[in-house]
């Protein structure tokens, strides 16, 4: 997976980061890091691992993943989370998937053969509305809009020209990747219980800026 580039936000995953970086040791890829400068504990975590660490200009969840789409040199990326919930073994898999004439491939716990340990009742059925929403608004034929484990070409990634510092970015991408034309598809996939650290998305506060963001997509308004 020498054509491979894992990009992984990072934002007070101490903790967790360097036991997913062991994990991810025996994989031929690269390893993007994005982070704060401030966040020393975890920049001090990670140094003795082969990672390339980039520091972010802005704030935000998607504002570390633009970056670090920005900086990868590779064919194909994946965004990878550092909490220790994403498991690597599917990586392969999605990226022959890829390999295959598609522009993304969308991880999803909830396709048959799937599932997550570290879903609740309130993030699941906040998903399960917002992919309804995708459906009905964008005739986006995924199962599990609000996940962020994908893995696309580094060249479609940077064509959609993505915008949002927030947590509005898991749904600006499948939207802007069907305007465009994209050719994606979504893959069942376990979601493991974090290692450690809390989440830092509000069920509330992101859910309510997610659902303006599709109804002004939906209006084409900017």
């Amino acid at each position: 997976m020498k054509d491979l580039t894992l990009v992984i936000p990072a934002k007070e995953e101490w903790d967790s980061l360097p036991k997913v970086l062991e994990e991810l040791k025996t994989l031929e890829c690269k390893i993007i890091v994005v982070l704060d400068r401030s966040d020393i504990e975890t920049i001090n975590s990670i140094k003795n691992y082969n990672c390339e660490i980039v520091y972010q200009s802005g704030k935000g969840y998607g504002n570390a993943i633009i970056e670090g789409i920005n900086n990868t040199k590779t064919e194909f990326l994946c965004i990878f989370n550092a909490d220790g919930s994403f498991n690597p073994k599917y990586l392969e898999e999605m990226l022959n998937l890829c390999k295959n004439k598609l522009d993304f491939v969308f991880a999803s716990r909830y396709m048959i053969n799937s599932g997550s340990d570290d879903d609740t009742f309130l993030t699941t059925l906040g998903n399960f509305i917002f992919t309804m929403i995708g459906k009905i608004f964008f005739s986006l034929r995924l199962s599990d809009i609000l996940y962020t484990f994908l893995l696309g070409k580094t060249y479609s990634f940077k064509k959609l020209e993505l915008k949002s510092n927030d947590f509005c970015l898991c749904v600006e991408m499948p939207i802007k990747a069907k305007r465009f034309g994209m050719n994606f598809i979504d893959t069942p996939s376990y979601e493991r219980k974090r290692i450690a650290g809390k989440k830092k998305v509000n069920e509330f506060r992101d859910g309510f800026k997610i659902l303006i963001y599709m109804v002004k997509s939906f209006l084409k308004i900017k």
